[in-house]
């Protein structure tokens, strides 16, 4: 008689089916949401080439799916951040690629961005969490070395500067602005709220 052990799904196989599954499930939020944010579990899952059944063992409600999708969000945010040399480069240089990770964050993940994003469910670790300590950390350290203005608080800026990005990237999503363009525009405004790009002129 044969060993009903030998004919199972070894537990590892299944964890890694389940993994790809969840996986495939959040990409495909990232996708659907981000172009339709009232999309359904169905739309989800056909994205995502499962059954909605599947969806549901994974995430019992949609809004627990979102809920993962911006966790997931989160930590990919805080990987580009940790990549972008914020504490070594030149504060001018660092502000400058905190920017360009912030673009590239929210053009993967766009449903931030969205007018309905304040009714998102907030898991224990947030995008809106992630970023303003680090910034206002790089602007603290750049009034320090003379490159910023330290004569407004940095948490003022770093609130104002992420709020200026989101600004230009609706720019964006609504036709008004070039993706080059709204980066361009954004990293000039914010040198100049930090006092950098008058720095940089009184020197030349």
């Amino acid at each position: 008689m044969a060993n009903p052990h030998d004919t199972a799904t070894p537990p590892r196989r299944r964890r890694s089916d389940a993994r790809r599954s969840i996986d495939a499930i959040l990409n495909a939020a990232r996708i659907v949401l981000g172009e339709r944010p009232d999309a359904t579990m169905e739309d989800i899952a056909a994205t995502a080439g499962v059954t909605r059944q599947t969806v549901y063992a994974h995430f019992p409600s949609r809004d627990a799916l979102i809920a993962a999708l911006v966790e997931t969000a989160a930590a990919e945010y805080a990987t580009l951040l940790d990549d972008a040399d914020l504490d070594t480069a030149p504060p001018a240089d660092a502000l400058a690629q905190f920017l360009s990770a912030g673009w590239r964050f929210l053009g993967r993940y766009p449903l931030l961005l969205n007018a309905g994003a304040a009714q998102i469910p907030r898991p224990h670790s947030d995008p809106h969490d992630t970023a303003p300590p680090r910034l206002e950390r790089l602007i603290q350290r750049g009034q320090h070395t003379g490159d910023f203005d330290p004569s407004l608080p940095a948490a003022w800026l770093a609130a104002a500067i992420l709020g200026l990005q989101h600004t230009a990237a609706a720019q964006v999503a609504t036709g008004h602005l070039t993706t080059h363009e709204a980066e361009a525009l954004c990293l000039e405004s914010t040198l100049r709220l930090c006092g950098g790009q008058a720095r940089r002129r009184g020197l030349s």
